[in-house]
């Protein structure tokens, strides 16, 4: 039997292999039902599915603290949003549930969008974030959610136009 040995540059790393170890397990993708965030959702369903890992999509109900006092129900809007986004995924998974098997979850939370996506990454133990592109002008000024995720430096993040 063949003695095992660990290479010069991996001190303290075994030379066996484990078998269904290798590759990202979560790929998380931020959903606001844009255009550009349903580009990104797409583009993290092909990596989760290529790569077998869970798909999370999340997505961030907005806190507008100034809507309730022109009398707007923004929690009521924010979750039909949720419910409505829920319902496009669902239909769209069981038309390709024949073709494409992935394995997802879907994660609505309330906050600012930085803030709770990040927070969800660090709680799935996100191996990979993909968000859309801001389509926003003011976000050139400020900065975009998907800028903030990059210089928080935690995660591979993909950036999808």
């Amino acid at each position: 039997m063949a003695e095992e040995t660990t290479p010069e540059w991996a001190p303290g790393l075994s030379s066996g292999f484990e078998l269904g170890t290798d590759g990202p397990r979560v790929i998380m993708v931020g959903i606001d039902g844009s255009d550009a965030s349903w580009r990104a959702t797409a583009y993290a369903a092909g990596l989760a599915r290529r790569q077998n890992s869970l798909l999370a999509m999340v997505y961030v109900q907005p806190w507008m603290a100034m809507a309730g006092a022109y009398g707007v129900d923004v929690q009521g809007a924010t979750a039909e949003m949720a419910e409505d986004l829920a319902r496009e995924v669902r239909e769209h998974a069981e038309k390709v549930k024949d073709v494409y098997r992935t394995r997802w979850k879907f994660i609505t939370r309330r906050g600012d969008p930085f803030t709770v996506l990040a927070e969800a990454a660090d709680e799935l133990k996100a191996d990979g974030v993909v968000v859309g592109a801001s389509e926003k002008a003011g976000h050139r000024i400020i900065g975009s959610v998907a800028v903030r995720l990059v210089k928080a430096g935690r995660w591979p993040v993909t950036v999808v136009p």
